[in-house]
């Protein structure tokens, strides 16, 4: 009986020892590779803005030019939305929002929509999802140019019935076998141009973007570093 209690007393010190060592290891492991995640997050979370709006087409600094704009029911969260600023001459030329797709495939799409000051997609990116390889991972760059459909489009030029993939009636290409994918993304981006609309006015003011209609007619040099909407290629 001592023997058989013996035996059971190293065991269990034993698979302690085991599991101790295995939590320490893996708590390690993530200290070492959190950071490491997060900066490279970063990296791909700034090359996709400078993809969007390029460095040539703004002189400040974009990574560092954030505004947080008013709190809506088209946001991906509950509270206020924080964006970047592209500006020349002072003056802001264009924005970019992160947005979520909450309805992908696989769970949420993150992605990122560059809106001009007159309302026109800039560009597109998405910076995380889950998507099936193969299938709804399209939506990646390196994976297809399907996202670059969204460029130049505004709630101007495409009307609100059409954000949606040819299947349903709208005039986006959806993928072979992956409908539900595309679909998510069009509607996070039509969102946010929903939303760039709605607080159009709010979003000019806190951007300082100048608003007197007495400068409607006058030439850019007119105005004190205001330039022009981005042109698209």
């Amino acid at each position: 009986m001592s023997a058989l209690f013996t035996s059971i007393r190293r065991s269990a010190i034993g698979l302690g020892l085991f599991a101790v060592i295995t939590g320490g290891t893996i708590a390690l492991t993530q200290g070492i590779t959190k950071d490491r995640i997060k900066e490279q997050a970063e990296r791909a979370e700034a090359k996709a803005l400078f993809e969007i709006i390029p460095e040539s087409h703004h002189d400040n600094d974009l990574l560092k030019d954030v505004v947080t704009l008013p709190a809506s029911d088209r946001l991906p969260g509950a509270g206020p939305l924080k964006v970047w600023v592209a500006r020349r001459n002072g003056q802001p030329i264009g924005v970019i929002m992160p947005m979520v797709a909450p309805d992908g495939y696989s769970g949420e799409i993150r992605l990122l929509v560059g809106i001009n000051m007159s309302g026109e997609v800039l560009g597109v990116r998405v910076t995380n999802h889950r998507e099936t390889p193969g299938l709804g991972d399209r939506i990646e760059t390196r994976k297809s140019d399907w996202i670059y459909g969204f460029d130049g489009r505004s709630l101007t030029n495409t009307h609100q019935s059409q954000w949606n993939v040819k299947k349903n009636g709208g005039v986006f290409d959806q993928f072979t076998g992956a409908t539900i994918t595309p679909r998510a993304v069009v509607k996070a981006v039509m969102k946010s141009l929903l939303y760039f609309r709605q607080n159009r006015q709010e979003i000019r003011e806190r951007l300082n973007e100048p608003t007197d209609p007495r400068h409607k007619n006058q030439r850019p040099e007119a105005i004190a570093g205001e330039s022009k909407p981005m042109e698209h290629s």
